[in-house]
């Protein structure tokens, strides 16, 4: 039997994030100015043909989890296995600047950070999908955190990113293990998607006391027009 856990979009989609869902039968996704991704209860042709009525020609998504089959009218790229992570304990905070939550009148200061090292997956909206957290040096955005998919019991932890010019200073981790330790005390069990080639993140996360739950597959995909394909 599948976990939740192996179809994080659509647990997300059909619960706690359902008032954010579009939807059509078994096929869901977020809007897309709040995220790039889209779900399917069921991997079959219907749920394909439903997914369709939900994504402009020439939109790029991403799923995360089952992807249903899809015909002609869509280019779909290769499948990356990506690692799915968990953490059951609370962890070391380490010492350093003050972390602040990042409200809806900072989203320019996400957005600006986020383009530098985190392109395509933040959105004008993705504020709405749960709490962000950061750390400041003046007026600059030295680092960032926050809240993604969330459903009944679990929590994903997104968006962990550092200012090029302030890598090597421990922000990250100072983020990442508040967050995880504020999840944890909620009841929640917090997860977070890391890509294999990002050695240095997937060390953090493993430092930190995250441990690999499962290979998640991530396959990307372009709905085309009339005659493409």
């Amino acid at each position: 039997m599948s976990h939740a856990l192996d179809n994080p979009v659509w647990e997300s989609l059909i619960s706690r994030h359902a008032a954010l869902a579009r939807r059509a039968g078994n096929a869901a996704r977020y809007p897309s100015d709040t995220a790039p991704f889209v779900a399917v209860g069921i991997a079959d042709s219907a749920a394909a043909e439903e997914l369709a009525s939900l994504v402009e020609v020439g939109e790029s998504v991403l799923f995360v989890g089952m992807t249903p089959p899809l015909g002609t009218g869509w280019s779909v790229e290769p499948e990356v296995l990506i690692a799915q992570m968990t953490c059951d304990a609370r962890l070391s905070v380490n010492d350093g600047p003050p972390i602040v939550e990042l409200l809806p009148d900072r989203v320019d200061d996400m957005l600006a950070l986020t383009a530098l090292v985190y392109p395509f997956y933040f959105r004008p909206r993705t504020v709405t999908m749960g709490r962000y957290f950061g750390i400041y040096d003046g007026d600059t955005l030295a680092a960032m955190a926050g809240e993604r998919m969330r459903f009944d019991g679990h929590q994903e932890i997104s968006a962990v990113c550092t200012h090029p010019d302030y890598t090597g200073r421990g922000h990250a981790q100072r983020l990442v293990a508040a967050l995880t330790n504020d999840i944890l005390d909620s009841g929640r069990v917090p997860f977070l998607h890391v890509a294999h080639q990002n050695v240095r993140a997937k060390a953090l996360y493993e430092r930190l006391g995250y441990t690999m739950r499962a290979e998640i597959p991530l396959v990307a995909v372009t709905r085309l027009g009339e005659g493409e394909g």
